[in-house]
């Protein structure tokens, strides 16, 4: 009886509680966008605590552009759509790392967040492709 209660627990975690079907890389356009955005008011603020807390929203931000492409690398793109854009890989992960530490995540060049919805761009120019099928 008490074997139940003391059995190990596995955790896990999912785009959804359920395999929805929904994805779109919109998810990750309007993150990027928000992160875009902090970067270009930071530029025009000195105060040290507006800076702070646009710094933790902007890394926040950051890794929800990563969590929202690799639901859509993961779960939505299947092998037949990595043939037919061979690409795919690599500009997911070019687009994740330009949302990691090495770029918006950290660090406030707009630059970089502007070739990161560049990325983003062209992941959902595919996505448009995969949906016409």
């Amino acid at each position: 009886m008490f074997t139940r209660f003391f059995a190990p627990t596995i955790e896990v975690s999912a785009h959804c509680d359920l395999p929805c079907g929904v994805y779109d890389p919109a998810q990750a356009r309007i993150e990027a966008e928000s992160v875009k955005k902090i970067c270009e008011k930071v530029a025009d603020n000195d105060d040290a605590d507006f800076r702070m807390r646009a710094m933790i929203i902007k890394e926040q931000r950051s890794e929800l552009v990563k969590h929202h492409l690799w639901v859509l690398w993961t779960d939505y793109f299947k092998p037949p759509h990595f043939e037919q854009f061979p690409e795919l890989h690599v500009l997911v992960n070019e687009a994740t790392k330009l949302a990691g530490a090495s770029g918006t995540k950290g660090s406030f060049d707009v630059a970089t967040a502007d070739e990161l919805l560049g990325k983003i761009e062209r992941i959902a120019e595919i996505y448009a492709e995969t949906k016409k099928g």
